[in-house]
């Protein structure tokens, strides 16, 4: 089969189309025929060595952690699931590639009302953005989130997850961007190159602050977040766009009583990343099908241009996600 093949790191020019073997399922795994996969920022971080998929060293390193695709065979335990249902799904690595084996238990079904390419741009930023929002950040109806890179992946998802839930959210985004992320529902749009997203949090929420941060940026926006932040509010720290290294004031941490937390996807047990697929699928997915929330698509490569569709995203011009067609 075809797939994009990693021997060495650098540049989009390093990702390699390649014929490797044809993976096998296990007992309990699926093999999914991938219709299509999308892009994260982590795979640019893997293509330059600095973010390896976590686990055994695979024969072939083939990046992508996300896909969506058709049931194409089954171990022999696999219960849950027939030859060509569509399915979606997150994994540690390999799904840039015609097929994959991956856990029954990892999957989920496409939403009805979506398409089987189209769905790809799911599963990773909807349930990282679910995750830390609402199972590590505790926002709940009616309160205030504030999520930062609005027109990202993981915001443009986070965004209608918050308005969906019955919450209101504030985001930060790039001037560009703003028409198309106010499009997506936020109660208030700050261009964070002409504004200050704190002044604008204390605007919107009389002074109280917000419940939750979701934070892909890092950098200097720690010591912001905590001044955005109500008493007892949650920052979760999902990347670091800007950099991992910052200075803060732990005098003003202190009286907020605020919790930050750190968390990483990926790195999860596997036992972990099921139950935050299963819980995902039953509180997102409902609203996925009833029109409340759809996956936003930048736009789409095939799988031999996925050297273009990497600079794109390090291009930083996207608003969604950056899908590759298998």
């Amino acid at each position: 089969m075809r797939a994009v093949v990693l021997t060495s790191y650098g540049d989009p020019d390093v990702l390699t189309l390649a014929e490797v073997p044809e993976p096998s399922p296990g007992p309990e795994d699926v093999v999914v025929e991938i219709v299509a996969t999308a892009l994260n920022r982590a795979d640019l971080l893997q293509r330059m060595g600095f973010y390896p998929e976590p686990g055994p060293v695979r024969a072939h390193e083939i990046p992508g952690m996300e896909l969506a695709g058709r049931v194409a065979a089954m171990g022999d335990r696999v219960s849950a699931w027939m030859l060509g249902d569509e399915v979606m799904a997150i994994v540690s690595g390999g799904a840039y590639a015609e097929r994959i084996a991956v856990p029954e238990r990892q999957l989920m079904a496409v939403p009805a009302g979506v398409g089987v390419a189209d769905a790809a741009a799911i599963p990773e930023v909807g349930i990282t953005a679910h995750d830390a929002l609402v199972v590590q950040g505790g926002l709940a109806p009616g309160g205030w989130a504030l999520v930062h890179a609005g027109g990202s992946g993981v915001g443009s998802m986070a965004i209608q997850i918050v308005k969906a839930m019955g919450a209101r959210v504030i985001t930060t985004t790039s001037g560009g961007k703003v028409a198309a992320v106010r499009a997506l529902g936020a109660d208030v749009v700050v261009d964070y190159g002409s504004a200050d997203f704190v002044e604008a949090v204390q605007e919107a929420t009389g002074g109280m602050g917000v419940d939750t941060v979701l934070d892909v940026v890092g950098g200097d926006y720690l010591a912001r977040n905590i001044r955005a932040l109500r008493i007892g509010g949650t920052i979760v720290q999902v990347g670091v766009m800007a950099g991992g290294r910052t200075m803060i004031d732990l005098g003003a941490l202190l009286p907020k009583r605020a919790h930050l937390v750190g968390t990483v996807l990926r790195a999860r047990p596997i036992e972990q990343k099921i139950a935050a697929t299963r819980r995902f699928a039953a509180e997102v997915l409902p609203a996925i099908e009833a029109g409340l929330i759809h996956p936003v698509i930048d736009c789409r490569f095939p799988l031999a241009d996925i050297a273009s569709a990497h600079r794109h995203l390090e291009s930083n011009a996207n608003v969604g996600k950056v899908l590759i067609d298998i």
